[in-house]
């Protein structure tokens, strides 16, 4: 049954699974051997481009979690995404923070399933992939997408939040 969440995946896996086929969403959750808890990690264990790797990074913008999906090639310019917020200070979540805003560990935080009314920003620095793959949960799990896909999956909008 497509879409159905296969027992044999870890229960953070299943969710993204589930989100996924909720949502209308053709991707299926892979579970690697291999750590994909890194950009790097999870493109070698792919065989793709670094860039087509989106990695999902919570943020807390005046004390209010945000998590920001970019390229595995890029980097956050935590100065702009303070303005894009409207923020006063932006600084990166720890582990604590990371799980209690999205329910997932730090290496595995995926855009399927976040808790509803959490702010998304995709930033367009992926837009130029025709593939991505996406965190499913774990540090060795992954679904393939698309940058208009993880703008309506996530209820998220499009930003330019990396270093130039």
């Amino acid at each position: 049954m497509a879409g159905a969440a296969e027992p044999n995946l870890h229960p953070n896996a299943q969710r993204v699974q589930r989100a996924l086929a909720s949502a209308g969403c053709r991707g299926q959750v892979r579970q690697l051997s291999e750590s994909t808890r890194t950009s790097a990690e999870a493109a070698a264990a792919l065989g793709v481009e670094v860039g087509q790797i989106a990695k999902s990074l919570v943020f807390l913008a005046d004390r209010r979690p945000v998590v920001v999906i970019m390229s595995g090639r890029d980097r956050v310019d935590t100065g702009t995404l303070a303005r894009v917020l409207g923020a006063t200070e932006v600084r990166r979540a720890d582990a604590d923070a990371v799980r209690q805003a999205t329910g997932y560990p730090i290496g595995g935080v995926s855009p399927a399933g976040l808790p509803a009314g959490l702010e998304v920003l995709v930033d367009r620095g992926l837009v130029a992939c025709n593939l991505i793959w996406a965190a499913a949960g774990t540090p060795n799990a992954v679904y393939p997408t698309t940058f208009e896909e993880l703008l309506a999956l996530t209820g998220g909008r499009a930003a330019d939040v990396s270093e130039r």
